[in-house]
């Protein structure tokens, strides 16, 4: 078996079991909080995982530049691993939320390695397929996880809806093994400084998103903290996120676009389901109604590394931000007699657009920089996804739940989601060249 198929199952294992976590973990939480208590604390146990997997991605992306991708994402595996037992094993729902958090961690430091570890292995015009690929694992995982957790809740104990992590995370680190890492790090002193600022900064601007109480507090320190690390991290000789970065201007523009394009409508995800559930539809068939984002994902993430090459990223983004906001205007018009088809056509285009734009920001993040930031590059898109994800799921949540009724809560989510796709439509426009050699 050649090191490039041992990483490709070690990578796609990891993200199978990693994407498969939260959603099993959001169907069988009341079942657990029955029966170790807690109700009070019930949030915190998916907040801990939430913040703490955001916030160590583009701190890992980083590290992997400095210290190399196998052994950086191997901690990452051994850290989800053991979160995952110890969660298994707690008898509180203060335990769990702690456990909780380590497996939030070693999601954070695992997440950005398929990327980053494709962008190694394989040439631009193959990536397009890599994606796709691990794309298919998020739609698997979107299936698996609620009749896994059912399963296990009724026929075993929801303590193996941790437990079943075990056995895959050691297959993953068994075929990471054979890998002979093709980056050659460059060492240089760890900035423990500005990753302390940076993870605490972030980490309470996040939490103003999840909690009741102190949010003008939180966002406040958060501030002043990211202030602060950008003022040090100016400073510092090797800084664990080089702002310099952000000089590259299509690499900045293509981040800026990611966390736009993300809070505009990659919120949808999560509440579409409950409109569907609203209508009267299964919570299984509300469940597929989600694999139209993922098939729209895979049918042009494939082809996305050739397009790279033949038309350059300019074109491609604007192209995928059309698709947004056609989305937008599709979503806009969801009533209450709206059929299931409908939905599931819209999630479809979603998947098209949100696989160009993620695909090629991609493959963009990691040939417009040096070698030794593809890394940091790779993560600090994720990191923005996963940012403008937070702020979309939680703006369209607010507009819902104070909503008079709730199908007026909905129209008014997607008001909010067109105005901000048409927004991010304007940002590509902004990349200089639209060369092809730049790819």
């Amino acid at each position: 078996m050649s090191n490039r198929t041992t990483v490709m199952v070690s990578i796609v294992l990891a993200m199978l079991v990693a994407s498969m976590d939260t959603t099993i973990a959001n169907t069988t939480m009341p079942i657990i909080v029955k029966e170790i208590g807690g109700n009070d604390l019930y949030a915190w146990a998916f907040t801990s995982y939430m913040v703490l997997s955001t916030v160590l991605a583009p701190l890992a992306g980083r590290l992997s530049d400095l210290f190399g991708r196998k052994r950086i994402y191997a901690a990452g595996i051994l850290l989800f691993l053991g979160g995952s037992i110890l969660c298994g094993l707690s008898q509180s729902m203060l335990q769990l939320i702690i456990f909780r958090a380590v497996q939030g961690i070693g999601a954070g430091v695992m997440m950005p390695f398929p990327s980053i570890i494709a962008g190694d292995i394989y040439p631009v015009e193959q990536r397009g397929k890599v994606q796709a690929f691990f794309t298919a694992m998020w739609g698997l995982s979107a299936v698996l996880a609620p009749l896994l957790g059912t399963f296990f809740v009724t026929y075993l104990s929801w303590r193996w809806i941790f437990f079943v992590n075990i056995p895959i995370c050691i297959v993953s680190l068994i075929a990471l093994q054979p890998y002979k890492e093709v980056y050659q790090p460059k060492k240089s002193v760890v900035d423990y400084g500005g990753a302390i600022l940076f993870a605490g900064g972030i980490s309470l601007l996040l939490l103003t998103t999840t909690v009741d109480r102190y949010n003008a507090l939180f966002g406040i320190v958060g501030a002043l903290l990211i202030i602060a690390f950008i003022f040090y991290e100016k400073r510092h000789s090797a800084p664990i996120v080089p702002l310099n970065i952000m000089r590259n201007r299509p690499v900045a523009i293509m981040i800026a676009g990611s966390f736009i394009s993300c809070a505009a409508l990659f919120g949808t995800s999560s509440f579409l389901p409950l409109f569907l559930q609203n209508q009267g539809h299964s919570l299984f068939i509300s469940g597929i109604a989600l694999l139209g984002t993922s098939i729209g994902w895979m049918v042009v993430a494939v082809p996305s590394g050739k397009w790279v090459l033949r038309y350059g990223y300019k074109p491609l983004l604007i192209a995928g931000n059309l698709l947004l906001v056609v989305t937008a205007v599709m979503l806009f018009f969801l009533r209450e007699s709206t059929s299931f088809w409908y939905s599931f056509g819209a999630l479809t285009l979603l998947g098209l657009a949100f696989g160009l734009i993620f695909t090629v920001s991609t493959i963009g993040a990691q040939q417009l920089v040096e070698a030794n930031q593809k890394g940091i590059s790779t993560s600090l898109q994720l990191f923005a996804r996963n940012i403008g994800t937070a702020v979309s799921v939680t703006i369209m949540g607010a507009i819902l739940t104070k909503s008079s009724a709730f199908y007026t809560g909905f129209h008014g989510m997607f008001v909010f989601g067109l105005i901000v796709s048409v927004l991010s439509l304007a940002i590509p426009f902004a990349i200089r060249s639209t060369s092809k050699q730049t790819a």
